[in-house]
């Protein structure tokens, strides 16, 4: 219903009608943004929408302290990106709102997960017996991790692939496989989830060049060819063309990256009318 009601911009549902979504994005962003603030309006909320330049935080206001004055002109729901790990959690125990987690440092990114699941399941209809590869900055992906938690509550087989430098320690003890050769596991692969190389988070040099990590893990025409026929490309972006992918591949039938940005749309609905009516019930925000 959700994406059915997504793809009719003129036809908005009432469940939010009264209510205000704010927005509050600490870290730069386009589509999880743009998304959920576009989630709240399909859904009839007002929304405030937040950035952190040119706000008091450069004042020294803590964000808990802007949160609780957003509150304060009525928003109920709250939706949160922060650099530091466990921000939102911290927020929840700290205003009377619903928080949604928009993505937090390194750690988790639960909505993009929840629409790459989506976006999965639509195309495949289930999960069990399929081979999903996660390709890249694994180390530093909030993506990763909580695909992986996803993936495998659903019954999914779940690689992850790149340089040794970018595979946290120990990460087969939540259920996964390692690889560091992509063409290793491409036949065997469903679905490939190329990740970005977050060199923003990133300290020292986790590997010799763009050049080489293109060479061994970026997805082009010559790998495809290697590739199952009917294998799905997803990416949760931005994407970087020439790097994890190329343009051929990125533009191409394999690829349901845009699918993925759409299915966006009616995930974060949903999410923002279910955490509504748990919030409206007195659950825990």
């Amino acid at each position: 219903e959700f994406k059915k009601r997504s793809l009719e911009p003129n036809k908005k549902l009432d469940l939010l009608n009264g209510t205000v979504v704010a927005n509050l994005f600490f870290e730069p962003s386009t589509r999880t943004r743009t998304s959920f603030s576009l989630a709240a309006k399909r859904l009839s909320a007002d929304t405030i929408d937040f950035t952190a330049s040119g706000s008091s935080l450069s004042k020294g206001e803590t964000f808990v302290d802007t949160a609780r004055n957003i509150e304060a002109m009525g928003a109920s729901l709250v939706v949160v990106r922060h650099r530091s790990p466990g921000a939102p959690h911290q927020l929840a125990g700290r205003i009377k709102a619903g928080v949604l987690n928009a993505g937090d440092g390194t750690h988790e990114h639960p909505t993009q997960a929840l629409l790459d699941l989506f976006t999965i399941r639509e195309k495949r209809g289930s999960f069990e017996g399929l081979t999903v590869t996660l390709v890249g900055d694994i180390l530093h992906s909030r993506v990763a991790r909580s695909n992986i938690w996803g993936l495998k509550k659903l019954g999914a087989r779940v690689i992850v692939c790149g340089p040794s430098t970018l595979i946290p320690p120990r990460i087969e003890e939540f259920g996964v496989e390692v690889s560091h050769r992509l063409d290793d596991v491409l036949e065997e692969t469903d679905c490939v989830n190329l990740l970005r190389i977050q060199f923003e988070r990133q300290r020292g040099a986790f590997f010799p060049s763009i050049r080489e990590y293109t060479h061994f893990y970026g997805m082009n025409s010559e790998r495809l060819k290697a590739a199952r026929s009917d294998v799905m490309i997803l990416a949760p972006g931005p994407i970087n063309r020439g790097v994890e992918l190329t343009q051929d591949v990125a533009d191409g039938p394999h690829s349901v990256i845009l699918d993925q940005v759409t299915n966006g749309l009616a995930v974060r609905m949903a999410c923002l009318y279910l955490l509504h009516q748990s919030h409206a019930t007195g659950g825990d925000g």
